[in-house]
């Protein structure tokens, strides 16, 4: 399988923090998609300004539409544009660009297998974010019988782009990151995990969160359920007995050998 890989950016209203992002992981990997998902009119200035300076390739959505619609977007850029992969990180700073090269090496030697982050959060990771982590992590084991994916939610991963687009997932909110592993998984791809630093950032510090407390729990869990239930058809299906075809001349219901 060929590997050209490029760095894949959702945005949506992150003035502070999105320029020092690009600039970190630019000095890892120059080919960035940075998808601008609605954002108001300072976050919309700072990426005209680094598409203006030619430092990223500047996808744009008229009306926001969520992270997993910002990275679909990202993925038909990057499939047009000739990329093989796509490294996402998020805008927000939570990520660590500097451990990019492992995700790309790791994503170059196994380039039919989708990277995932496995997260190691210091004290700033909110205590409602996770629990909900591990309730996550829960469900992704029942709804694929593995403990193939150590964390479904962490967005530093790295996309085979074919095999991406082709799960087609539904999500177009924060539920998108925890789905397209699955079905992914679910549809042959290997997965494989890597340790990483996250670090929530504080308002002070230009982070900001754009998860809804209420409406992406809810879309996460109508998630897990369309998952399982999923899940539980195919397991019905796999259980079914085939059916047998009478040999010529022979009694009805016996088998061809």
């Amino acid at each position: 399988m060929s590997f050209r890989p490029c760095v894949l950016i959702p945005t949506y209203d992150n003035p502070a923090t999105v320029r020092d992002v690009v600039l970190a992981v630019r000095a890892h990997l120059a080919d960035i998609v940075l998808v601008d998902d609605g954002s108001a009119a300072e976050g919309r200035a700072v990426c005209d300004a680094l598409a203006a300076e030619g430092l990223v390739h500047l996808e744009r959505r008229a009306r926001n539409g969520g992270k997993g619609a910002a990275v679909k977007t990202g993925f038909a850029a990057a499939k047009r544009l000739g990329f093989t992969h796509a490294l996402q990180i998020d805008a927000d700073g939570q990520h660590d660009p500097d451990d990019a090269p492992r995700f790309l090496a790791e994503a170059r030697a196994h380039p039919e297998a989708l990277i995932l982050g496995a997260p190691v959060y210091d004290h700033s990771q909110p205590r409602g974010r996770a629990f909900g982590h591990q309730i996550s992590v829960f469900w992704v084991r029942v709804e694929t019988g593995s403990r193939a994916i150590t964390d479904p939610l962490c967005g530093y991963r790295v996309y085979p782009l074919d095999a991406a687009i082709a799960a087609d997932a539904r999500g177009d909110h924060m539920e998108f990151d925890l789905e397209l592993p699955v079905r992914m998984l679910r549809a042959g791809t290997p997965v494989r995990n890597l340790e990483t630093r996250v670090r929530y950032f504080s308002a002070e510090e230009g982070g900001v969160s754009h998860f809804d407390l209420w409406w992406d729990n809810v879309r996460i869990s109508w998630a897990h359920t369309r998952l399982v239930l999923a899940a539980a058809r195919d397991a019905l299906l796999r259980r079914r007995p085939t059916a047998t075809t009478p040999s010529d001349g022979g009694p009805p219901g016996s088998a061809v050998q």
